[in-house]
């Protein structure tokens, strides 16, 4: 795996064995081509990061700063390798469960990025569902910032997203790269 573009692009970064399917290069290209300008300078969350791969695209495209939640010690050892081999200045990486970072006093961010889980099964926790309906997440974002989520397509989400009776999220966009989909959202 390596990062796409910008002051380390073309470099090789690691994944955590514990990851199932980090982003492919062709969905990172897809997304930054997409997400484009407004990349430079923003202030980045990458949630259930993985390897960090988005955050670090992030930051060699331009962010001002990217902070990397996962609660995998492992990924989190990752992230913190990938960073410094890569010389990417602001970084923050947090071991953490999601919803509990959440739950904190953090942002606000300009872009959001969340690969979770997959709810695959009945049983399985629907990780997309839970983030989307969580009511701290909508007051960590800067206006106008958007939360990029993937999400496999045949996991139909609502275009809009209702918390405590109020509208919280409104579904921009919505593409399908293979088996994975991503999700574009805005605050309501």
């Amino acid at each position: 795996m390596r990062i796409i573009s910008g002051s380390a692009g073309r470099r090789k970064i690691s994944v955590p064995r514990d990851v199932a399917r980090p982003s492919t290069d062709r969905l990172r290209e897809a997304l930054f081509s997409i997400l484009g300008e407004r990349v430079v300078g923003a202030r980045v969350l990458d949630l259930f990061a993985g390897s960090g791969a988005l955050g670090m695209e992030c930051l060699s495209r331009g962010a001002s700063s990217a902070d990397f939640v996962d609660q995998s010690r492992e990924s989190i050892k990752v992230v913190r390798d990938n960073l410094k081999s890569l010389a990417l200045k602001g970084g923050r990486v947090v071991e953490s469960d999601v919803f509990r970072f959440l739950k904190g006093r953090n942002g606000p961010y300009d872009l959001v990025f969340a690969d979770p889980p997959y709810f695959k099964n009945a049983g399985n926790t629907d990780f997309v569902h839970e983030l989307l309906t969580h009511a701290s997440l909508p007051s960590m974002l800067a206006d106008g910032a958007l939360l990029v989520v993937e999400d496999p397509p045949a996991n139909d989400r609502p275009a809009e997203i209702v918390i405590d009776g109020e509208a919280a999220w409104t579904l921009l966009d919505q593409r399908k790269y293979g088996s994975c989909g991503i999700l574009f959202y805005q605050r309501a």
